[in-house]
């Protein structure tokens, strides 16, 4: 007959370390409570993580839930590991705030082949961070030890989110209509999305020293720069927010893909390209992998990770406030099947 301890080699030999997960999770245990905000009701280790909504009186709940995809390949290369909390946090914040939402509780799953207790405390420290700065609790999450799927030192970083808004208040595009103004607010780089094809440009499976070479454009590696957090802008847009008419986050698809997700029937969002610079970092992508404009535009952000649609009369109050945005198109009315024109 197996002791105890035999069994917890048996699986521990298989791949999955159970005296590891719990020293993990007693690493983990401070940060999270260190996010704690009004509401916040219960500490790592339940099943279930309580939380009160507090401060509506007609509270609409708004959930959104998204990955870090393959820009963690990138922070296993350069074994940093403190970024990619910070990128899906600020990623799934600017998700559900484009309607509206303030952000209140975050749960992440990681998923990998071998559980280092230190590794994953950096991870997670990178997740209490920007909750933190966004005001929300990291209420709980799932570390998976699964290593027939997950190659040791891979790992997978998902996140879910919970905000919530005044029903009176939901932001969805309905009042845009033509002679409304187009605010790009900058992205940091690449954000979460068109890592698949920066790394194929570059080549970094085959050649990471590439991710070592330090470059003018850039004013740093290439590592570095792609590595970049991803921008929260909740905290940018929110004391303007009564002025704001629509908001679309540049994600995956690029202007194309994400704007016509914000627009009413009947309009188009036309942008004028000259209005802002394209970051060195993409036009290095674009020479590198001979990508034209169009797919460019379809896959990477361009520079542009937020866009605003207001009332002419406010977008004074709106780039005041938001030193770096700027008025980089205009809504018309639709004359044809574009939803979004993105002129030279």
């Amino acid at each position: 007959m197996h002791s105890p301890t035999d069994s917890a080699n048996q699986y521990a030999a298989a791949g999955v370390d159970i005296d590891a997960a719990e020293r993990a999770k007693q690493l983990i245990k401070p940060l999270a409570r260190s996010t704690a905000r009004p509401g916040y009701m219960s500490d790592i280790g339940f099943f279930g993580a309580f939380f009160q909504v507090q401060g509506y009186k007609e509270p609409v709940l708004v959930s959104s839930t998204d990955s870090v995809g393959t820009k963690v390949l990138i922070a296993i290369q350069m074994r940093k590991l403190d970024t990619v909390g910070h990128d899906i946090v600020n990623h799934c914040v600017n998700d559900i705030f484009v309607g509206g939402a303030d952000p209140l509780f975050f749960l992440d799953y990681l998923g990998l082949g071998h559980l280092v207790p230190e590794e994953v405390e950096q991870i997670v420290k990178g997740l209490a961070a920007a909750c933190k700065a966004n005001n929300c609790s990291l209420v709980g999450g799932e570390t998976a030890q699964l290593p027939a799927l997950y190659k040791p030192g891979d790992f997978d970083l998902v996140g879910f989110i919970v905000g919530a808004v005044e029903k009176s208040g939901i932001i969805d595009g309905s009042t845009i209509k033509p002679g409304d103004a187009i605010i790009g607010i900058p992205s940091s780089g690449l954000h979460t999305n068109g890592y698949s094809l920066g790394r194929r440009v570059f080549n970094t499976e085959s050649d990471p020293k590439a991710l070592s070479v330090r470059h003018a454009d850039l004013g740093r590696t290439l590592g570095e720069a792609l590595l970049e957090p991803h921008r929260s802008y909740y905290h940018d847009v929110k004391p303007v927010i009564g002025q704001v008419k629509g908001m679309a986050h540049i994600t995956g698809g690029g202007l194309p893909g994400n704007v016509p997700r914000v627009l009413p029937k009947g309009v188009t969002a036309v942008f004028d390209r000259k209005a802002w610079s394209v970051p060195p970092l993409f036009q290095m992508i674009q020479r590198a992998g001979k990508v034209d404009d169009e797919e460019m535009f379809k896959v990477f952000n361009m520079g542009i990770g937020m866009t605003v649609f207001c009332a002419p009369e406010h977008v004074r109050a709106i780039t005041v406030r938001i030193p770096d945005a700027k008025v980089i198109g205009q809504v018309t009315a639709q004359s044809g099947p574009q939803r979004v024109i993105i002129n030279p």
